[in-house]
């Protein structure tokens, strides 16, 4: 073997380990629920920024988890949802109570107008 095919299986091993490296870092971020960004990956590998958008294989493995991490939910926002949640189910109870209370105010209405309705016709009997 040259010295040239040797510089270039070194070259290629180094490239092997520098995208395995880079695959684990995102799948690690992804099971800890860590918003994927390459500033962070940049941070987490010592993997030069160029090298997380130029090579093909790191690219894939990177959209791929953006595509997967477009569902999960950010972990302020799972904390609103709760708070809305909480708000929702409020509203929803004071709805349902003010609804009996119509209900109940509206029989009442009917009874007090019959009740009005004997009252003049007995005024008017009377008459």
């Amino acid at each position: 073997m040259n010295k040239y095919d040797k510089m270039n299986e070194v070259n290629r091993e180094r490239s092997v380990t520098k995208i395995n490296v880079a695959k684990t870092a995102i799948r690690r971020m992804l099971e800890d629920g860590e918003r994927i960004s390459i500033p962070r990956l940049m941070q987490m590998t010592g993997l030069s920024r160029g090298f997380f958008y130029k090579n093909p294989a790191v690219r894939a493995e990177i959209s791929q988890a953006l595509e997967m991490q477009a569902g999960t939910i950010d972990p302020r926002r799972s904390i609103l949802d709760q708070a809305m949640d909480g708000r929702i189910d409020l509203l929803e109870r004071q709805v349902a109570e003010l609804k009996i209370e119509n209900e109940n105010l509206r029989k009442e209405n009917q009874k007090l107008k019959k009740s009005l309705e004997k009252k003049d016709r007995s005024i008017f009997m009377k008459l």
